[in-house]
């Protein structure tokens, strides 16, 4: 009896996995096994700290608002800031704040002025 081989189809799928784990070290990159485990977990990860990385660069406008305008001297807090914004239909997004309080300082005191003003 002849030896049958088989199809390359499998084999394919293999080495699409191995080059996706080719930088791994060790059996993370050797065991068809802990091939696919590492690849899942791998994805996994990125998926988790790309929701991360949303929540953190918020968190850091955020903190980059309040800090400016709390050192405007008024006690006047980010939350009063933003509840004003939003009563006076001003809508910035805090990324765009936040870079405006970083970069042009002036311009933020006459924003949160103006609000006072309206409110």
């Amino acid at each position: 009896m002849t030896r049958i081989r088989r199809g390359y189809i499998a084999r394919r799928r293999r080495t699409k996995v191995r080059l996706f784990v080719s930088s791994f070290r060790g059996a993370h990159s050797r065991l068809t096994r802990t091939i696919t485990q590492q690849k899942i977990r791998a994805l996994a990860s990125a998926q988790r700290d790309r929701d991360r990385k949303k929540r953190d660069f918020r968190r850091l406008w955020i903190t980059r608002i309040n800090a400016v305008i709390r050192g405007t001297g008024v006690s006047y807090s980010y939350s009063r800031f933003l509840h004003n914004l939003y009563k006076g239909q001003l809508l910035l997004n805090r990324k765009i704040l936040a870079q405006i309080a970083i970069l042009k300082r002036n311009c933020l005191y006459t924003i949160s002025n103006e609000i006072i003003k309206i409110k």
